[in-house]
């Protein structure tokens, strides 16, 4: 039988390849590779420097057993044998890093001798949780309100905008946490006083825990806000004000454009692109920044647990939290700089640094 060609069937699979080609070989593609191998020596080089600074602090873990006289000094020979406590720094280093790179085991817990990513996974939802909401809640309200006060500038309401803006960088966030923390208690029990949950918590239903929980995120994720809030307020009122007095507005304006459209569609695209930056760096900081409410709130997340190994000299522990912090610093660094990529096209990848 003679065979047939089917030339359509050629023509997408040459598509498909050109298609596959381009897209390895674009402009984002590429810096998105270079960036993340910066990042493996810029990690390496973090955890290194992270791991030395440690090191430098007097005493171990197990200082603290020592001073018991219940406590055989066999068993703290077998433990100080078991942690890795007995050997040089390089070698626990070392040691600590060949087991992330053939294992994926970043280390075990001295203190809760367990897994250090075990409790990581168990804390980082709700710190993720608690950042989240007062992420989305800052700028759904910073950012309409710098609007208006740029687009009211020195009326009344501006005015009265930027003194709520003053006010709130001024309160320090411990400061917020403890005003709260009184309300609540206040209040009570209309807020709760700290905690995730209630402690009928698991005779809810599905959509009872939910609610329970939110209700519990209200106070914490006010606090957390309020200060980013007015920061955030301010600075999209002064980069939107830059904008409007430039020239391409005033021209936009004498052309008889709809003031909606002049705003919201020229101003506000280009006076976003240094909140995009601070979007980024927000991001690196979801996994930390909670920590002052979750201390004050009791609220179960990673900052009380990272702060009582840095206490208890819990190495391992330690050292995961802040590679934690440095990837997501490296990933909001990128998050942001693709996002000014995709919002303004002028902007080239290899310019930025």
């Amino acid at each position: 039988m003679a065979t047939t060609k089917n030339p359509s069937g050629h023509h997408r699979l040459d598509s498909a390849k050109d298609s596959l080609t381009n897209a390895f070989s674009s402009e984002t593609f590429l810096y998105v590779v270079k960036r993340l191998l910066q990042a493996l020596l810029t990690l390496l080089l973090a955890s290194a420097l992270s791991f030395s600074i440690i090191q430098l602090a007097p005493g171990d873990y197990l200082d603290t057993w020592r001073q018991n006289p219940q406590i055989a000094p066999e068993t703290l020979d077998a433990l100080t044998a078991r942690f890795g406590l007995d050997r040089p720094p390089v070698e626990q280093y070392f040691r600590w890093l060949t087991q992330i790179i053939t294992q994926g085991d970043f280390g075990y817990s001295f203190k809760y001798l367990r897994p250090v990513t075990e409790l990581l996974w168990e804390r980082i939802p709700n710190t993720l949780l608690l950042s989240f909401s007062s992420l989305i809640l800052t700028w759904a309200i910073a950012i309409p309100l710098g609007i208006i006060s740029a687009v009211q500038q020195n009326t009344t309401l501006d005015k009265f905008l930027r003194t709520l803006s003053y006010m709130g960088q001024g309160f320090p966030s411990f400061i917020t946490a403890l005003l709260f923390l009184f309300l609540a208690q206040r209040l009570s029990p209309l807020f709760p006083v700290g905690g995730m949950t209630s402690i009928y918590y698991n005779e809810l239903t599905p959509f009872g825990k939910v609610v329970d929980i939110a209700w519990h995120m209200i106070l914490p994720t006010l606090a957390l806000s309020i200060t980013s809030f007015a920061g955030l307020q301010r600075i999209t009122r002064g980069e939107l004000l830059d904008v409007l007095r430039q020239d391409y507005i005033q021209t936009a304006r004498a052309k008889g454009l709809p003031e909606n459209r002049v705003i919201y569609v020229h101003a506000l695209r280009n006076a976003i692109n240094p909140l995009i930056t601070i979007l980024g760096f927000e991001f690196a900081s979801l996994l930390s920044g909670a920590f002052i409410a979750e201390f004050f709130f009791n609220w179960p997340g990673l900052g009380r647990l990272i702060l009582d190994a840095v206490r208890s000299q819990d190495i391992y522990l330690v050292m995961v939290s802040l590679m934690m912090g440095a990837v997501m610093l490296i990933l909001g660094n990128l998050l942001a700089d693709l996002l000014l990529k995709s919002i303004d096209p002028r902007i080239k990848l290899a310019n930025l640094k």
